[in-house]
């Protein structure tokens, strides 16, 4: 579809929210698709799991976004989806990709939302994409769990911050659950969530350096529980990392079921988010370094330290790789 002003920054750069949820959905599409492929219980595929995924080029109002999903693995109970987006200017006709991303879906029951069902499989033209595709579900599974056990921060409010600390730039969004933003088992879309979530981070971002910003990668999104429609979700964002041209930030998604639920608030969704920060010639800007004030925020920083170089480290081996190639 044609990106619009709506979709956009200020700047005329699409949000990377809006790119996720055209990803979310085109997986949704296909793997429902497949899990009703035959004949059974009927059921709704579930998002469980988005790996990172790299902006690679930005794209711009009044270009044309291509999107095409394929499903490359399916375990017992779950479908990976491979997804790809391409932007096209319809008026020169130049073609470049933009993204490529990784989700993986749960087959629910329509009569049972706690059922899961098993997934018709898929026939893999050699043996050794389907063990690719084994290994990448084992890892994503261990990785998932990991990230659970350490989902018990909260952000709170900070009285009078200094510009450039963690406090000063923390944001949080408010929403309530509706029809639109479910699916037909009346749980929230995982593109909806998405949206949401990089909204708050790009506030982050923006509150931080006072420039324009745009997304340029996120890590792993890990879908931990469903959010159902009735329920007010909180979602927050705070800094946790600066390098000297992109900014690292954790967002995480809280549940207070509202209506007709005596359940306790819990985490939903849980992520973190790369911005870069542009010129009004969209060059790259040095990002101002983050003021740490607590162990906590010390930590924190040390833990994304590890994980930019560790991002850099691989990018660069998949440089050298394809250079030798």
């Amino acid at each position: 579809r044609i990106m619009r002003p709506d979709d956009a920054n200020i700047a005329g750069n699409v949000h990377g929210g809006t790119i996720l949820k055209m990803i979310e959905e085109a997986g949704a599409i296909i793997s429902n698709r497949h899990c009703n492929s035959q004949a059974g219980e009927p059921c709704v595929a579930a998002l469980a799991r988005v790996e990172r995924t790299d902006f690679l080029s930005p794209m711009c109002i009044g270009e044309v976004a291509n999107v095409s999903a394929e499903i490359t693995y399916t375990s017992r109970h779950s479908v990976e989806v491979q997804v790809n987006v391409m932007s096209e200017n319809i008026l020169t006709g130049a073609k470049k990709v933009t993204n490529k991303a990784t989700l993986w879906y749960v087959p629910l029951s329509l009569k049972n939302v706690n059922k899961v069902l098993e997934v018709p499989p898929i026939q893999y033209a050699r043996k050794e994409q389907e063990d690719e595709g084994k290994k990448r579900y084992e890892e994503q599974k261990l990785d998932r769990l990991e990230t659970k056990q350490r989902n018990g921060d909260v952000i709170l409010p900070v009285i009078n911050p200094e510009p450039h600390t963690v406090g000063y730039s923390q944001s949080s969004l408010i929403h309530l659950v509706g029809p639109s933003d479910c699916t037909l088992l009346g749980f929230v879309h995982g593109g909806v969530t998405m949206k949401l979530m990089d909204e708050v981070a790009g506030i982050v971002a923006a509150r931080h350096c006072k420039t324009n910003i745009v997304t340029a990668s996120v890590d792993a999104i890990n879908f931990h529980e469903k959010i159902k429609k009735g329920c007010v979700i909180t979602v927050s964002g705070r800094m946790t990392f600066t390098s000297n041209k992109s900014m690292e930030i954790e967002v995480f998604v809280d549940a207070d079921p509202f209506v007709d639920e005596p359940r306790e608030r819990y985490r939903a969704v849980s992520a973190f988010f790369t911005y870069v920060s542009l010129s009004k010639e969209g060059k790259p800007l040095p990002v101002p370094q983050l003021l740490t004030e607590t162990e906590d925020e010390k930590r924190r920083f040390e833990e994304g330290k590890g994980r930019y170089l560790q991002t850099k480290a691989k990018r660069q081996a998949q440089l050298q790789q394809a250079a030798q190639q």
